[in-house]
């Protein structure tokens, strides 16, 4: 495979992740960025509400060991149907 990717592993790197502000969506960006990084609780995250409080996005900030790892993060966040848009 060609990587042409400008970015250099490992490097820190941060993920938005949105949806509507409800306990499903919480527990899937959970799930997922677990499986894919590590617990919630060890990384950099920031929230963000809507301002009507309907919606909210999460920023994951993490060190990203290959391209692979962000593919398949981005992957598993894209396929939920609880996560609206994942940046």
């Amino acid at each position: 495979m060609n990587d042409a990717s400008p970015l250099k592993f490992p490097t820190e790197f941060p993920v938005k992740i949105m949806g509507r502000d409800t306990e499903e969506f919480h527990s899937a960006v959970a799930a997922i960025v677990a499986a894919h990084v590590a617990p919630m609780e060890t990384l950099k995250i920031t929230r963000q509400a809507s301002s009507a409080g309907r919606f909210i996005s999460i920023t994951v900030s993490f060190t990203a060991e290959s391209r692979e790892q962000l593919d398949a993060l981005y992957r598993a966040l894209s396929g939920n149907p609880h996560v609206l848009v994942a940046l």
